[in-house]
């Protein structure tokens, strides 16, 4: 055994106790707070006690971990064993959208969210085959660099720098909203206060480290976000089946929601709150079509009410309801069509419960075949963007060598597989609770887990009793997918010491992908822009301090994006992926496998790509000012990249065969990528 190789086993031993007293000690800490939970500590102590204390470690880490090397800023100085790249891509990857949106997704679109599942762990399989093992061969520190160094010109690192920035900003946005949503429910914090909380523990890592620090963090965030996210939906399976492996118990489950739905389906009540929803959503249709006439109809109609209340010597409460509908009224008739569209839209709630098990559900075949083929969409656009995304190809330059480049997908996946496999269950199992427990519950005694949400944001949790019967009924619920999985030890009836568990492996999964991807912005600015393009004179720790400077900018500057709420998690994510896939995929793996892959074709390509997807989601996205009829083929936004990434990689094919091919120096740096030798275990340069 070489002298490199036993310095790398020494170095996998060591971690492996670190960790190991690392794992102990945290779970001691949990042991310590559930007693102090019995003994009398406040839930809001809890949850400050959480935030902090995991805070605290992470910042810890990046303080030991602080560097102005440069190997060591961006790629870890390629010393990371394959089983804790792994682990810290798995973190890096679980982000809020799998920790706390995943389950959320599965519990409103059932067998639709299972898009994302086989996704996201497609995703992994074309890694494993088309680019990680390339790329590590490569070597260098970022995405544009091989795209800078396989095309030539600064052309093409410029498009990739851009695509780079845009995909990890959108994405980074999503982590902050998490970040901002957990620490405003368990700490009491406001919104605003816990996003810069939180952002605070996000910098402090990644800004004294770089790399070196973010993977150890995120080997840390890893271990946290898994115990927390096991533990409630192991107590729930226990809970209602008796048997503590979920996965085994969700069949059982499934089919006990199944036939709740069908009793909710036919249920009296259900169907007269949903008779009000409809009724309610047409009359906002009809005045709408008569607008403008019918605002001052309205708007007289209302006035006179409230005059024949008065005159007629109401009750008191009536009076004041007509008082309010006054005031309330919109203030114009630009007002009142935004009000009644809104309104229109209650024709969402006047359907019955969308069955969990149904494949492709829909009222009509086009419906279902609208249906399937967004559930495609949704698979192309996360496999394909999987492969893609430059913050997750960046974890595999840290990598002693090409085998453990491979080795360290199947860690990465087997880690992801984890969590993956266990949300259906999860989903299926908080839908059973409301179902059976929140569904028929009095409105004088809602469980305390919904009244405690409805508190944070209504749009997360709001329960209305439309038919005044004071029963609540499933139409009169409005759960948003995001605080499933933190709601799922309250609605367990567990300690609450378990809800800041959860809430800690949120926020773990949601800062320890916020590392990587400000990281990815800060060095594509500093590395390709700076020390490639503008000074490339420029000194190690001169690069690693803009690098740093930069961090904090972004950060800033993505805190601020998040404070305007442009969407929920789960779209972000998916709008981060389909950018991916249409900017970087056809270009990256062509430049692998196609040696007739030029300049001209990937500029081409790579804006072609980035170009439609942009595009389309400007047109069909609300945010930006979109509407559904512009959708093609009723193709929804999250998708759009199964439009760029075939557009861009049938443009790099055409326009690379009608201009000049690649010179020798290309040709030879594709043989040299795409030919890696296995033997020489220990490959600390990348060359």
């Amino acid at each position: 055994m070489n002298q490199a190789a036993f310095s790398h086993k020494a170095f996998f031993s060591q971690l492996k106790k670190y960790y190991a007293f690392y794992t102990v000690g945290f779970l001691t800490f949990l042991v310590a707070l559930a007693i102090a939970e019995q003994m009398g500590m406040s839930r809001r102590w809890i949850g400050y006690w959480f935030l902090f204390a995991t805070i605290a470690l992470y910042a810890g880490i990046g303080i030991m971990s602080r560097t102005v090397d440069a190997a060591e800023y961006y790629v870890a100085g390629r010393r990371v064993p394959a089983f804790f790249n792994g682990m810290a891509t798995g973190a890096d990857w679980m982000s809020a959208a799998s920790f706390i949106g995943m389950a959320g997704t599965l519990y409103l679109s059932g067998f639709d969210g299972l898009a994302f599942v086989m996704g996201w762990t497609g995703g992994y399989v074309l890694v494993a085959l088309f680019l990680a093992p390339y790329l590590r061969k490569f070597g260098q520190f970022t995405i544009p660099d091989f795209l800078g160094e396989r095309y030539g010109g600064n052309i093409v690192r410029s498009i990739g720098i851009f695509a780079a920035i845009l995909c990890s900003f959108t994405y980074v946005v999503a982590q902050i909203y998490g970040v901002g949503l957990i620490t405003s429910r368990f700490t009491g914090l406001e919104f605003g206060v816990g996003v810069f909380v939180g952002l605070g523990g996000i910098l402090v890592c990644s800004f004294l480290g770089g790399m070196r620090a973010v993977t150890w963090t995120q080997v840390a965030q890893y271990i946290i976000l898994i115990i927390a996210y096991m533990t409630p939906v192991v107590w729930l399976s226990m809970k209602y089946t008796g048997n503590p492996i979920p996965q085994l118990a969700y069949g059982q489950v499934l089919q006990k929601v199944t036939e709740r739905e069908k009793q909710l389906t036919t249920d009296p009540k259900e169907l007269e709150v949903r008779g009000i929803f409809k009724a309610r959503s047409d009359a906002a249709d009809a005045k709408l079509k008569g607008l403008p006439a019918s605002y001052d109809t309205e708007k007289a109609a209302v006035a006179k009410k409230l005059e024949d209340l008065k005159t007629a010597s109401a009750p008191g409460g009536e009076i004041a309801a007509a008082e309010k509908a006054v005031a309330d009224f919109p203030k114009d008739a630009v007002a009142a069509k935004a009000a009644w569209t809104k309104e229109k839209g209650l024709s969402a709630r006047a359907g019955p419960p969308k069955p969990h098990a149904t494949p492709y559900p829909g009222k009509d075949e086009k419906a279902q075949s609208i249906a399937r083929l967004n559930f495609i969409g949704i698979v192309f656009c996360m496999m394909f963007g999987t492969a893609a995304l430059p913050h997750i190809l960046m974890r595999y330059y840290t990598t002693p060598s090409v085998r453990q480049a491979r080795q360290s997908v199947t860690w990465s996946l087997f880690f992801i597989f984890l969590l993956y496999f266990t949300a259906p269950a999860l989903a299926v199992l908080a839908k059973y609770d409301v179902y059976h427990f929140l569904v028929g519950s009095n409105f004088a005694s809602l469980p305390n887990w919904a009244a405690n949400w409805a508190k944070v944001d209504p749009s997360l949790l709001s329960i209305t009793d439309i038919n005044k019967d004071g029963i609540v009924q499933l139409a009169e619920i409005v759960l948003g997918g995001d605080i499933i999985v933190l709601a799922t030890p309250e609605i367990a009836g567990l300690p609450y010491v378990v809800s800041g568990l959860v809430a800690a492996g949120g926020l773990a999964a949601a800062l320890s992908t916020a590392d990587g991807l400000l990281l990815t912005i800060a060095n594509a600015l500093s590395h390709d822009l700076y020390y490639k393009m503008i000074d490339p004179s420029a000194t190690t720790a001169r690069r690693v301090t803009v690098s740093k400077i930069l961090l904090l900018v972004v950060a800033l500057v993505a805190a601020y994006v998040t404070s305007l709420k442009p969407g929920d998690i789960l779209f972000l994510v998916g709008a981060a992926f389909s950018l991916a896939a249409s900017a970087f995929f056809p270009a990256l793996v062509l430049g692998v496998f196609w040696k007739r892959a030029n300049k001209w074709g990937a500029i081409v390509g790579m804006l072609a790509g980035l170009g439609i997807c942009m595009y389309y989601m400007v047109r069909t996205y609300p945010f930006f000012g979109g509407v559904a009829a512009n959708q093609w083929f009723d193709l929804a936004p999250i998708s759009a990249g199964m439009l760029g990434m075939p557009v861009g990689l049938l443009t790099i094919v055409v326009v690379s065969l009608i201009t000049p091919a690649p010179g020798p120096k290309v040709q030879e740096l594709v043989e040299h990528v795409r030919y890696p030798h296995l033997k020489g275990d220990i490959d600390t340069q990348g060359t």
